[in-house]
């Protein structure tokens, strides 16, 4: 059985899409409050080895927005460290499955494609 980790905020818009679209389709998660329980180093440095910084960036938060110029010339280690100090830097949903990250936001489509139901349960589907 496949298990799914949603990292958000609960009054962010595109998580509550999110989670609405999951329990639409009946894919079991975990969610995660970044602001309650903001990730470590280490695991921002997973995301971003699978993922790179730039996919989550929140480049439309005040967070992002309040970095300044030099943000443009960032490295890698630079921006996880920036993202353990301040979480909301993260775009949000980020979505892990196994614990690893598979990407970040929110598509409709796109999570048509990647994630079933089938991944998600722990009981054969009937035929």
């Amino acid at each position: 059985m496949s298990h799914l980790t949603i990292y958000g905020i609960p009054n962010c818009g595109t998580c509550k899409k999110a989670l609405a679209w999951l329990t639409e389709h009946h894919i079991p998660y975990q969610f995660i409050n970044l602001k309650d329980n903001p990730p470590d180093a280490p695991t921002i440095a997973s995301w971003v080895n699978t993922l790179g910084s730039k996919p989550l960036r929140n480049t439309s938060g005040q967070s992002y927005r309040a970095l300044g110029e030099e943000r443009q010339t960032w490295t890698e280690e630079q921006w996880i460290l920036a993202f353990a100090q301040d979480s909301m830097l993260l775009k949000r949903p980020i979505v892990l499955k196994n614990d690893q990250a598979i990407g970040v936001g929110f598509r409709d489509k796109g999570w048509q494609v990647g994630l079933t139901s089938a991944d998600f349960v722990d009981t054969p589907l009937s035929e």
